[in-house]
């Protein structure tokens, strides 16, 4: 078995790798619960959730294991052709070794080939280290927020970014 990293296309039988890895992201935020049979359900087939919204969600598997993911999707815009970030998420250990920033250039890439003039993302507020990293990369927030109705009370911060479509 390989050391090295592959990014590949989420398949539906990687909903259990998916699930250790986000939950063990959500451990480090106190008050985030993890709720794998509820609010999680789309990993039990990831694959057939993202190919549904005409989207796609890749992982990074290092060795059997889901270190690293991101999903994105094509989504209603008033801005022209728009996708949203969706599911991103590295294992800690894994931080600072480029894979984050090689499946947002992926994303965005994927995007673009596919007519994006914008990629959006919502980030839950107590995700300040992703927030750094999203403004490095270029996205930039405005003043909306959301709150969404699950167990860990998330609010989330708005970013988008201009993108260059292919098409």
């Amino acid at each position: 078995m390989s050391d090295e990293a592959v990014i590949r296309p989420s398949r539906a039988e990687d909903g259990d790798g998916l699930s250790r890895l986000i939950a063990r992201c959500w451990a480090d935020y106190p008050g985030s619960v993890y709720d794998r049979r509820g609010e999680m359900a789309p990993l039990d087939d990831i694959q057939a959730y993202y190919e549904a919204m005409g989207g796609i969600h890749w992982s990074v598997i290092r060795g059997d294991t889901i270190v690293g993911c991101l999903g994105a999707a094509p989504i209603e815009s008033d801005v022209g052709i728009a996708w949203e970030m969706t599911k991103m998420y590295v294992s800690p250990l894994q931080r600072r070794s480029g894979f984050a920033s090689l499946l947002v250039g992926l994303a965005e890439e994927h995007a673009g080939e596919r007519g994006a003039e914008q990629m959006i993302l919502w980030t839950d507020t107590r995700f300040q280290t992703a927030h750094r990293f999203y403004e490095r990369l270029g996205y930039q927030t405005d003043s909306r927020t959301r709150a969404i109705d699950d167990l860990s009370r998330s609010v989330e911060y708005f970013y988008s970014k201009r993108l260059n479509p292919a098409l």
